[in-house]
């Protein structure tokens, strides 16, 4: 693998970002239009999180922090390069962005199905809290194609 690159996205990375996510992330959500990841990027500039190799996109993380909690969200590898290091390296940087801005703990939204991502998170030091459960929503009508 060439060398990794790991930035903050910007304005024009949104097209490019949605297009990864097709092809790399698990599920959807209902921010995964051009307005959610442009309004994410407007709102808080360093926390979507790219890897590149080679110029390529081949990874991503969102690291939000909203003063209170360090929230963890779309941490995706392309398949191709998947076990290379690249989650490792994109959470190190999500990491030190959150101790940076003052925050104490990460917090990864992981789904229950995903037992892949789930070693991937284990692996870096997560653990799993089985006295939480997510309760949603929704404000919106999702968006259809």
């Amino acid at each position: 693998m060439s060398e990794l690159t790991i930035r903050t996205a910007d304005l024009s990375d949104a097209a490019d970002v949605l297009a990864f996510w097709k092809s790399a992330a698990e599920g959807t959500s209902v921010s995964d239009d051009e307005a959610g990841v442009t309004g994410l990027i407007a709102r808080d500039p360093g926390a979507l999180l790219l890897a590149e190799s080679g110029g390529l996109l081949v990874g991503s993380v969102i690291a939000g922090y909203d003063g209170w909690r360090c929230s963890l969200y779309r941490l995706a590898v392309l398949p191709s390069h998947r076990r290379q290091g690249v989650a490792t390296a994109l959470l190190d940087a999500a990491e030190k962005r959150f101790v940076a801005l003052g925050g104490r703990r990460g917090d990864a939204m992981v789904l229950e199905v995903n037992e892949r991502a789930q070693k991937t998170w284990a692996a870096a030091g997560y653990h799993r809290e089985d006295h939480w459960r997510r309760w949603v929503k929704p404000l919106t009508q999702p968006l259809t194609p």
